[in-house]
């Protein structure tokens, strides 16, 4: 069958080529008429447009922001930026941009500047990570009334009304972990939670909900084993945290395995490996180098992977095809809950399908 043409679809509706593209990129200014028999006539010769070349043609720009935790290069949210990074490089063709605004993740006022400054820019579409629920939620509803997409990452927060969220289901991943920690720990009677805190509160609701799925396995399965838990502070000197964990150790001899709910437990597997702790395991998350390398020196057991590149990935990517090809997006994403061991830490790959 023969290309079917603009032209030639104008020239079956008996309207003009101009009326013809308007009706099939959904522009105004087009009588209901005139509407109608163009519709009739794609209908009829059942037209597919190019939507690829459609998007390119028009040549629209497009700027995304990016909104994260303020974070150290060994951390998850490097790898979301790089995901991010390699879904601009992935749709080069098009004209798209990404700005990365960082907060500091315990300072309420920060958080309200850079959602501000996000607003101020008029961006076509956000990619937040959550925090703050009420400061959080009154920035939300302002890019709700600007018709603003927002992809949420980390934390799935339905009231929030993201177009879609892209992460783990934090409470199945918490309790798939103490399942998998407690294989190892089957004979313990007591085992310990080692978190980042600043004044007294963890990082972000992703972590809390892993500890409620954790706490659930361990109460169903294991509820005589005692979880004992070390509060580690953000922003200390190593020489701290290793006189925090010898403290710890020293005083409860018997515990031997432990796991961390952030993406840190190279700071536990670090110090063991200096002290030469072989009796204490631990389990953690997050594929960062520093985490591999104790996975593979043995003083971390299991890390669980989040495919945080992935996340990165795919959120600006659906933001692009919701806006360029008007393509709906999923509304909920998750991402697989992968174990990493020693055995099998160099075949992780960063899948993107």
């Amino acid at each position: 069958m023969a290309k079917i043409r603009i032209k030639d679809i104008a020239e079956m509706s008996g309207v003009s080529v101009g009326t013809v593209d308007r009706v099939l990129h959904d522009r105004p200014n087009v009588s209901p008429d005139a509407r109608k028999k163009v519709e009739e006539v794609l209908a009829k010769i059942n037209f597919k447009p190019n939507i690829y070349a459609s998007a390119l043609a028009y040549n629209k720009d497009y700027t995304f922001y990016v909104i994260l935790p303020e974070h150290s290069s060994e951390a998850y949210w490097s790898e979301i930026e790089e995901g991010v990074k390699k879904a601009v490089e992935h749709r080069n063709d098009f004209n798209i941009n990404v700005e990365i605004l960082y907060y500091k993740r315990y300072e309420s006022e920060d958080f309200i500047s850079k959602c501000t400054a996000c607003i101020e820019a008029k961006p076509s579409a956000v990619v937040l990570v959550p925090t703050f629920p009420e400061i959080t939620k009154t920035f939300t509803d302002k890019l709700h009334a600007s018709n603003i997409p927002l992809i949420l990452l980390d934390s799935y927060i339905p009231e929030l009304n993201p177009l879609s969220f892209f992460g783990q289901d934090s409470f199945s991943s918490g309790y798939f972990a103490a399942k998998m920690l407690m294989l190892l720990a089957s004979d313990d009677k007591r085992i310990a939670i080692v978190k980042q805190k600043k004044d007294g509160k963890v990082s972000s609701r992703q972590q809390e909900n892993r500890e409620i799925g954790f706490r659930n396995y361990m109460r169903s399965h294991f509820p005589n084993v005692e979880i004992l838990e070390l509060d580690l502070p953000l922003d200390v000197s190593n020489e701290q945290y290793s006189e925090l964990l010898e403290a710890f150790f020293d005083e409860h001899e018997d515990i031997h395995h432990c796991i961390t709910l952030s993406s840190k437990a190279y700071l536990v597997g670090e110090f063991l490996l200096q002290t030469r702790r072989s009796d204490v395991k631990i389990m953690g998350y997050d594929m960062v180098p520093r985490n591999a390398e104790c996975l593979r020196k043995g003083s971390i057991s299991f890390l669980i992977a989040q495919h945080a590149f992935m996340q990165g990935f795919h959120a600006i990517d659906s933001l692009f095809k919701y806006l360029a090809f008007k393509q709906e997006v999923k509304s909920v994403n998750y991402m697989p809950i992968e174990l990493l061991s020693k055995e099998n830490v160099d075949f992780y790959h960063r899948t993107l399908i």
